[in-house]
C-alpha cells in the first residue's frame, strides 16, 4: 500500500515568440556574447553564506547568466537535415535563490529555458515561456514579484540580441 499522493491543477502560461529579421547566427553570436556564462564561485558563495561576496554580484554584476547550451538542431542529423536550433538554461542562481527561500517549487522553473530557431523562412525566433506566469502558479506573491522582475530581464536580453 502506497502513502503517496498526487494532485494536479490546471495552470494559464503566457508563451512569447519575439521574431528577429537579423539572421540565426548573428542573433545566436549576439546572445552568447551578451549572457556571461555562469560563474560557478556564486554558488560556492550561496553554499558558505557569504553574504559580501552575494552582494558584490548584486550590485555589480550581470543580471543573467548562460547556465547551459543545449543544440537541438544538431539532433536532426539523424533525419538526414540538421536546423538551426538550440536551447538555453537562462538565469541567476541569486535570484533563485530569492525565489526557493519561499517556496522550494520554485526550483522547477529557474533557470529558465529559452529556444532561439530559425523558421523555413529563415527568420531567427525566440520563443519562452513568461516567467511571472509560471511562478505565479506557486500562489507566492513575493515569488510571483521576482518573476516579473525576470520577465522584464529577460525580454530586454533577448531584445537585444534579436536587434
Amino acid at each position: 500500500m502506497t502513502t503517496a499522493t498526487t494532485t494536479s491543477k490546471p495552470i494559464t502560461i503566457e508563451h512569447v515568440r519575439i521574431t528577429s529579421k537579423r539572421p540565426f547566427p548573428q542573433v545566436r553570436a549576439a546572445i552568447e556574447a551578451d549572457l556571461p556564462i555562469l560563474d560557478a564561485n556564486i554558488q560556492v558563495m550561496l553554499s558558505n553564506g557569504d553574504r559580501e561576496g552575494i552582494k558584490q554580484y548584486v550590485d555589480h554584476g550581470p543580471k543573467l547568466f548562460m547556465f547551459l547550451e543545449r543544440d537541438h538542431g544538431e539532433l536532426l542529423a539523424i533525419t538526414g537535415h540538421k536546423r538551426n536550433a538550440v536551447q538555453y538554461e537562462i538565469g541567476n542562481p541569486i535570484t533563485a535563490s530569492t525565489m526557493t527561500r519561499h517556496n522550494l517549487g520554485a526550483a522547477l522553473y529557474a533557470p529558465l529555458r529559452v529556444a532561439l530557431f530559425e523558421t523555413d523562412g529563415g527568420e531567427a525566433v525566440f520563443e519562452y515561456d513568461k516567467p511571472s506566469t509560471l511562478f505565479s502558479q506557486l500562489g507566492d506573491e513575493r515569488v510571483t514579484e521576482i518573476g516579473r522582475y525576470l520577465d522584464r530581464e529577460l525580454e530586454a536580453a533577448l531584445l537585444k540580441a534579436a536587434g
